[in-house]
């Protein structure tokens, strides 16, 4: 009789389920993306949940790795290990999950799982997915004031859509006005570069890869250079025997 009392009265303090919103996450290949979850309990104090998982859907859920835990007795595949990130807090009943460098192959159904500190495990059946797209975001080319031919001038490739969590991004200037430059000074995404009048109508490429994804994407502008014309004036100084030549230019 009591057997079946505390399974009756452990049933009740198992009201817990963490709430999803939305159901379905969007986010392109190399950026970040956030499952909110937050979980809610009765009859039952904080401290009789100790840890939580978050595991992909499956077929058979009890043999499927977690992609993201605070418990250390458990381990997580390679391919998510470092990209996945349970963002646990008892005190707000946070378990979001955070997925940064978003691959293709992330794309599925995820659900959350809490490990209760004497009791066994709790599974939570409600799955959030998320929906990996392509990357459809490119780089901005800044140029700052006009391009004068001789003037140094600074030009920046701005990724102002990369995640701040994700892997740094990669930069590559490419271009015939770069060409004889060094590696050090085209792989900034600040490039320093002082056009030559040749340069006027030829085009430079900001090549940005997101390493985490293997992602790849590009902006190229055409360059507009302005020199200055000078006219050049010849001068005849008549001599006794010889006329002199002055030729000066402004």
């Amino acid at each position: 009789m009591l057997l079946p009392l505390l399974a009756l009265l452990w049933a009740g303090s198992l009201a817990v389920h963490p709430r999803y919103m939305p159901d379905l996450v969007s986010v392109q290949e190399g950026l970040c993306a956030l499952l909110p979850c937050q979980f809610y309990f009765r009859f039952s104090s904080l401290r009789d949940f100790a840890t939580g998982s978050w595991l992909r859907d499956g077929s058979d859920r009890l043999r499927y790795s977690p992609v993201a835990t605070n418990n250390p007795q458990q381990q997580v595949p390679g391919e998510v290990q470092g990209r996945f990130r349970l963002l646990w807090d008892l005190q707000t009943r946070n378990c979001s999950l955070l997925i940064r460098d978003a691959q293709s192959r992330d794309s599925g159904s995820y659900f959350f799982q809490m490990h209760p500190e004497n009791f066994g495990r709790n599974f939570y059946p409600n799955p959030l997915t998320v929906n990996v797209t392509a990357l459809t975001h490119t780089p901005d080319i800044l140029i700052h004031g006009p391009l004068e031919s001789g003037r140094p001038s600074n030009l920046t490739c701005s990724v102002p859509w990369a995640c701040e969590h994700g892997t740094p991004p990669i930069f590559s200037w490419q271009g015939p006005s770069v060409s004889h430059l060094g590696p050090t000074v085209t792989n900034s995404p600040v490039l320093m570069l002082t056009p030559q009048p040749q340069d006027h109508g030829t085009t430079l490429t900001c090549q940005v890869t997101l390493p985490g994804a293997g992602v790849i994407v590009e902006k190229t502008v055409q360059l507009n250079v302005t020199y200055s014309t000078r006219s050049s004036t010849v001068d005849i100084s008549p001599g006794p025997s010889s006329e002199t030549l002055f030729c000066s230019s402004t």
